[in-house]
């Protein structure tokens, strides 16, 4: 759940993970559909391609997974600071 705002909030707060579309790498890395790869796509648009607003794609990589929970709840909360 979420908007635009608050996808690209999430990938803001971030530190662990590369904000990058690639996948196949070591490091963990995040995209937000919706303000990259789909951003000329109007919301309509997005649900028909089975993608929300708020949809963010994770590829997690060799980072140790304790840092990783800690990173994606930081980002959680910061999106939800994030008026929609």
């Amino acid at each position: 759940k979420g908007s635009r705002r608050q996808g690209v909030a999430f990938i803001e707060a971030l530190k662990l993970f590369s904000h990058l579309a690639n996948v196949g790498d070591a490091r963990s890395l995040v995209i937000h559909p919706a303000s990259t790869t789909h951003f000329r796509m109007d919301d309509d648009a997005l649900r028909a391609a089975g993608i929300g607003p708020g949809t963010i794609r994770l590829s997690i990589g060799l980072e140790d997974p304790d840092d990783l929970i800690e990173d994606l709840q930081r980002a959680l909360k910061a999106a939800e600071k994030t008026a929609p």
